[in-house]
């Protein structure tokens, strides 16, 4: 019996209030909202150079939509994303990742940091994404895994498990520019928010 009690305390002491989780959702049907008129413009005909489109994202929205949505559109091993947006388009990516599945995906050298973890880990990667003319660069300048530093090739492993598709059998290369969906031209990013031009 005490620890049912002591499990009710823990429950109700770490519930999130009626009120915010009100405001977790407005803030991520904001975000959806947005999201769906950036995909509309995107599919609309006529010229975006003569007339841009801007649509601003706030932290607080991509945030919200990605902790209200995140289950439906991440892939299976990654959930709690969180995003910061900095100065001069700088981009700080955490979330927990399994690792489980990324280190019996290949056979793994005794020196291959990912020999080492399991579970479901903190993932944290930081850098720049430079985007303009409808194409992106990712610049990453530092990344950890479990709060360990690791190098670029175990984010560029990660990221290649996580975003293979059939139509991007290699999934995502750090090294390659990537092109923009929905007619998008521009991505600024300052802190806090980020603007996006079609």
């Amino acid at each position: 019996m005490p620890r049912l009690i002591l499990a009710a305390l823990l429950s109700l002491t770490f519930a999130v209030p009626p009120a915010a989780q009100e405001v977790l959702h407005a803030a991520a049907e904001r975000a959806r909202g947005k999201i769906e008129s950036i995909i509309a413009n995107g599919e609309a005909p006529g010229d975006r150079h003569v007339a841009p489109v801007r649509t601003t994202l706030t932290e607080a929205e991509v945030n919200a939509f990605l902790q209200v949505h995140g289950p439906e559109i991440l892939p299976e091993g990654i959930t709690r994303p969180e995003i910061r947006l900095g100065e001069d388009s700088r981009v700080r990516a955490r979330a927990t990742i399994d690792l489980d599945d990324v280190r019996r995906s290949r056979p793994r050298a005794w020196n291959d940091p990912l020999a080492y973890v399991v579970g479901s880990v903190d993932v944290v990667a930081s850098g720049r994404i430079v985007a303009d003319d409808g194409a992106a660069r990712a610049q990453l300048e530092s990344a950890t895994v479990a709060g360990l530093s690791v190098p670029k090739s175990v984010v560029q492993e990660l990221l290649r498990f996580y975003t293979v598709t059939p139509e991007r059998p290699e999934g995502f290369n750090l090294d390659e520019p990537f092109m923009l969906p929905a007619d998008i031209r521009r991505l600024v990013v300052r802190r806090g928010h980020a603007t996006i031009v079609q």
